[in-house]
């Protein structure tokens, strides 16, 4: 039986990593793995593998292990990418085309169906397989496509307005890239990746094991 209380984030952010080396896996022809052996790969103990997996239920077989296969069906059900979600990605700048570029989406569940800006200089170009279209023409394709996901890639000044227009246009989840916080209502979730911050915990991270190595 599944966890009925709150799960950790950190749990659920583990889901992922377990599900991206079990395909790693599967690639390799691997059928049925431990989790002392999965806990290895990721530099974490068995028992916070087991502890992880038991928040969603028992995958585990005595004396097996898991079967990788169907724990990645299992993994992909619960992290809801046991279907393909159709995403708009919003800002064409160079993070933007490098995102609607990457092909590696699709096989993780997602597909970038529509591309905006409000740049009237980059409306009309082609990034990836799409061509920008006006800001004005969100709401039609996200109804149209049936799309709840938007990528948020714009400078900060203009992020909190293009969330309030996503959601307007009935976009549910927002993964927002720009270096700034914005707040959503209740009914809309996101996620914010900066990636200044990951460089500042990489590089505490860096400094900690080079402090280390003087000693």
């Amino acid at each position: 039986m599944a966890h009925t209380g709150p799960i950790p984030k950190a749990a659920v952010f583990r889901l992922s990593l377990y599900l991206r080396e079990l395909s790693e896996l599967r690639g390799e022809g691997v059928e049925t793995i431990s989790s002392s052996k999965l806990g290895n790969i990721l530099d974490l103990t068995d028992a916070q593998v087991r502890k992880d997996l038991a928040y969603f239920g028992q995958f585990g077989y005595p004396g097996v292990g898991y079967r990788v296969d169907e724990l990645i069906g299992e993994l992909k059900r619960i992290l809801g990418t046991d279907r393909i979600w159709d995403v708009v990605l919003i800002g064409c700048g160079n993070l933007g085309r490098a995102l609607a570029a990457y092909k590696g989406f699709r096989r993780q569940g997602f597909q970038i169906v529509g591309a905006f800006d409000s740049d009237p200089k980059k409306v009309g170009r082609t990034v990836g397989e799409l061509t920008v279209q006006p800001m004005g023409e969100l709401p039609e394709t996200v109804a149209r496509t049936g799309s709840r996901i938007a990528v948020i890639c714009v400078p900060p000044d203009q992020a909190q307005a293009v969330a309030d227009q996503a959601a307007a246009a009935g976009i549910r989840g927002i993964l927002n890239f720009a270096p700034t916080s914005i707040t959503t209502s209740a009914h809309v979730v996101q996620d914010s990746v900066d990636l200044a911050i990951r460089l500042e915990q990489l590089s505490f991270r860096l400094r900690s094991l080079l402090q280390e190595g003087r000693r």
